[in-house]
């Protein structure tokens, strides 16, 4: 009895240790998953009245505009996307080894800052037009720069790193005897790369372009700078300007079917075909030198490419932020900088921490409970990551609504209808639901690396599954938690479609700040802001890259 005594505590105390773990991830999984399935329940429940109104009115406008947009931007950061992965991973040329993490940069640059910058260059009274018209006469023709083509080629350079990083990605774990089997059959470089390495590359291709289509759904401040009226922007102006949450509502059901219509196409795209390759995965695919004009022209496209989507932005962000200082404009000096800057931060660390504390919760979870249940639970976390953020504000909108209605058929006093408005509360936990696979992925891939024999036998020694969390995990993917955090932290620092929508009246942001200043075309004071949001937004692009030059050299 002495010996078998010990050994039953340990197991009672962690079979209950194990369902109260499984309790905390199912309901972390239904917070998650509420917001999204309010909209989704508006969708399968359509007001005819409201749906009839949309429909007589600009709704079928917004929908061609909508759909014209993405097969644009899906078009433009394939080619991009997709020909950059290939010329820096199959090709050696001057500069070729700094190209291959310096193209990932434009992940930096938010749409909506390179949009504005585009538009005060390339309007009708930027420097652009006026130098044309001095030489070359005042009825010099130009494209229309407010227009469908100009929203895509912003969002084009501003999302090709999705398809960039994935589809190098693919191409650099190729295995080779594939291609040179190509090659010994007659094949030319580029016939076998478009028929043999770029086909094994879809899954991946298609994985980026589901994240750029993703993006171009939920951004309403690019495309509205550039006068195209989408479905988001249709919902904001439903909102904030008619203050009319049914008809928002339902809009925001029909964004959700079209991100429901991306996720199948991604899939559609992967198609039943097997990317399976013989030989293993190998060393890739082996670089050919260029020189003379080809090597110039690989230097020259890539150089363009990034001085486009980041180098000249950057230059002209600064440029205008020095004016606007040595012309004793604001600056920095200006108040409201450092307010917004500290609700930024603020919201931003708030984030960051809630959704590292919750991914580290689900995570141990589901390792400390296992079972399916609890596996599928967690995936349902990370819902939020794949819905545009207007149907995540929306989405929050309902519940907070619902939560009002309820407290009040309770007979709680206090006008909880703040909620239902506007808050900070709404936003964080908008910005969770959003933000919340970013840290649980993060957190995962930490925990994967830790042996399971060691839970186990902290468990099967007596530990609690707290103290086991306590005492073996958390030292162990620390690492990966700070990492996950400054992730969250840049991405809810972003955020603009969340914020307007839920912000409570005179709560702004340095994304708020920014959009509301190019709307009135105030590049120069706009350029403080959106200079910190891109400073800040480069932290994380340099951890994605996590390797030099020389090492992506030595890689190859």
């Amino acid at each position: 009895m002495s010996v078998r005594a010990p050994a039953i505590a340990p197991v009672r105390l962690r079979r209950g240790s194990r369902h109260g773990w499984f309790v905390a991830v199912v309901s972390v999984a239904v917070l998650a998953i509420i917001p999204v399935a309010l909209v989704a329940v508006s969708a399968l429940t359509p007001t005819l009245e409201v749906w009839a109104q949309l429909w007589a009115g600009p709704l079928p406008g917004m929908l061609g505009s909508t759909l014209a947009l993405m097969v644009a931007v899906a078009a433009g950061t394939l080619v991009l996307g997709a020909g950059l992965a290939w010329l820096v991973s199959v090709y050696r040329f001057p500069g070729s080894a700094a190209f291959g993490w310096l193209l990932v940069l434009p992940l930096a640059m938010p749409a909506y800052v390179l949009g504005f910058v585009f538009l005060a260059l390339l309007d009708a009274p930027g420097p652009v037009q006026s130098g044309l018209r001095a030489l070359m006469g005042p009825e010099v023709w130009f494209p229309d720069v407010r227009s469908i083509p100009g929203a895509a080629v912003v969002l084009s350079l501003s999302l090709y790193p999705y398809v960039y990083l994935l589809g190098r990605s693919a191409i650099r774990e190729q295995a080779p005897a594939t291609f040179e089997a190509a090659r010994t059959l007659g094949a030319g470089r580029v016939r076998a790369g478009v028929r043999v390495a770029l086909p094994l590359a879809r899954p991946s291709l298609a994985a980026g372009l589901a994240l750029v289509l993703m993006e171009t759904l939920t951004d309403f401040a690019t495309v509205s700078y550039f006068n195209v009226q989408t479905v988001s922007v249709g919902i904001y102006q439903v909102w904030k300007g008619q203050f009319d949450r049914e008809a928002a509502t339902e809009l925001a059901s029909l964004v959700l079917v079209f991100a429901l219509l991306v996720i199948a196409g991604e899939r559609m795209l992967r198609g039943r075909a097997r990317y399976h390759q013989k030989g293993g995965t190998g060393h890739g695919l082996r670089p050919v030198p260029l020189s003379g004009v080809r090597a110039a022209a690989a230097t020259g496209t890539c150089a363009a490419v990034l001085a486009a989507a980041f180098g000249l932005p950057v230059a002209q962000l600064l440029w205008w932020f020095g004016a606007d200082v040595l012309s004793g404009a604001a600056g920095l000096l200006d108040p409201r900088y450092a307010g917004y800057l500290l609700n930024s931060i603020t919201v931003a660390a708030v984030v960051a921490v809630s959704c590292v504390a919750i991914a580290l919760v689900v995570t141990h979870g589901t390792r400390t409970a296992g079972g399916r249940l609890t596996a599928a639970a967690a995936q349902l976390t990370t819902v939020g990551y794949a819905i545009p953020g207007v149907v995540v504000a929306i989405g929050v909108l309902l519940t907070f609504a619902y939560l009002d209605t309820g407290l009040e058929a309770l007979g709680v006093p206090g006008g909880t209808g703040l909620l239902a408005t506007g808050s900070v509360v709404g936003i964080i936990y908008a910005y969770i639901v959003r933000f919340l696979a970013l840290g649980y992925h993060t957190v995962d891939a930490s925990f994967a690396k830790v042996n399971p024999a060691m839970t186990a036998s902290a468990l099967c020694l007596g530990a609690a599954p707290m103290r086991v969390m306590r005492r073996v995990h958390l030292p162990l993917v620390r690492t990966g938690m700070a990492t996950a955090m400054v992730l969250v932290a840049i991405d809810a620092l972003k955020e603009l479609p969340i914020v307007l929508l839920l912000r409570p009246f005179g709560f702004d942001t340095l994304s708020v700040w920014t959009y509301e200043l190019a709307s009135e075309s105030r590049w120069e004071s706009a350029a403080l802001p959106a200079l910190t949001i891109v400073a800040v937004a480069v932290i994380p692009v340099l951890l994605l890259v996590g390797r030099r030059p020389q090492s992506l050299e030595g890689a190859r």
